[in-house]
């Protein structure tokens, strides 16, 4: 069984095979299709109107499945990797260790954001950004240059507390834990993170930055804690509403791919800590 651990805990070796990973995905081209598909489901709207990947309570399980597949495919290249996950209301620091060069590597230079140390700088060649939003082919990060701090630890448990899982009408007006933590309403926490990290992760082409991974790993942690926390709430809405995934409606772009078939992470991995 896969478990996934708190980036903090990693030893040196597992650092170096998870990075080593991400880069052979890389240099195969399979991580830019991931890069790609998120990038087409950033506003959460398909063809026919429905919302599934942001904005909508379908965010949660989509990125679920999302990361599923990315962990399998770095498992493909290396059986001992497991995703691990960026505990961000405890390790809030430009100077945390994901940030070090032999891991993540740290902040872009002030005058273009270019990620200068790491197995991801541009100088490594190892990181070039195909799927993009502009000309830009490099790593880009402005650690801590928005104007609001990471999330604290009392700012989420205020988000885990809410015991009904989203409400109509369903998008970014929600009350409700997902659109909370999502981010659109409230204390703001996934949404802040990105704006926090900068650069590609500021944009519908996230995943560019390989942290990308580790926050959506702990988003998806905050769901499951969410759950045991609140046995009796569910994933809402159940049927019959118009524009988003419904518990048993298949979530785009999987065609057999429901909510109801990702309620339990545990048929796929566990979390180290409780």
């Amino acid at each position: 069984m896969t478990v996934r651990k708190n980036q903090a805990s990693l030893t040196a070796d597992e650092k170096r095979r998870f990075t080593d990973a991400l880069v052979q995905l890389k240099r195969s081209g399979r991580y830019d299709d991931f890069v790609t598909t998120h990038n087409a489901f950033i506003l959460g709207d398909t063809d026919d109107g429905e919302r599934t990947g942001h904005r909508s309570p379908s965010f949660l399980p989509w990125h679920r499945r999302f990361l599923i597949e990315f962990e399998q495919a770095l498992q493909s290249v290396d059986s001992s990797v497991a995703l691990p996950y960026w505990n961000w209301s405890t390790d809030r620091s430009t100077r945390a260790s994901l940030w070090a060069p032999d891991f993540l590597g740290g902040t872009g230079r002030s005058r273009d954001g270019q990620v200068m140390d790491g197995p991801f700088a541009a100088s490594a060649g190892n990181w070039p950004i195909n799927v993009r939003v502009d000309s830009r082919t490099y790593l880009r990060r402005s650690l801590a240059g928005s104007a609001r701090d990471l999330p604290t630890r009392a700012e989420v448990e205020s988000v885990l507390a809410m015991a009904t899982y989203d409400m109509a009408p369903w998008n970014s007006a929600s009350d409700g834990f997902r659109n909370h933590l999502e981010g659109w309403r409230g204390v703001n926490l996934h949404n802040r993170v990105h704006v926090w990290v900068g650069g590609q992760m500021a944009t519908g082409v996230s995943p560019n930055d390989p942290v990308f991974w580790l926050h959506h790993a702990y988003m998806d942690k905050l769901w499951a804690d969410w759950q045991r926390l609140h046995p009796g709430s569910g994933y809402l809405p159940v049927a019959g509403t118009p524009d988003v995934v419904d518990l048993n409606e298949t979530m785009k772009p999987w065609g057999d791919v429901r909510p109801a078939d990702l309620l339990d992470h545990t048929a796929h991995y566990t979390f180290d800590t409780v």
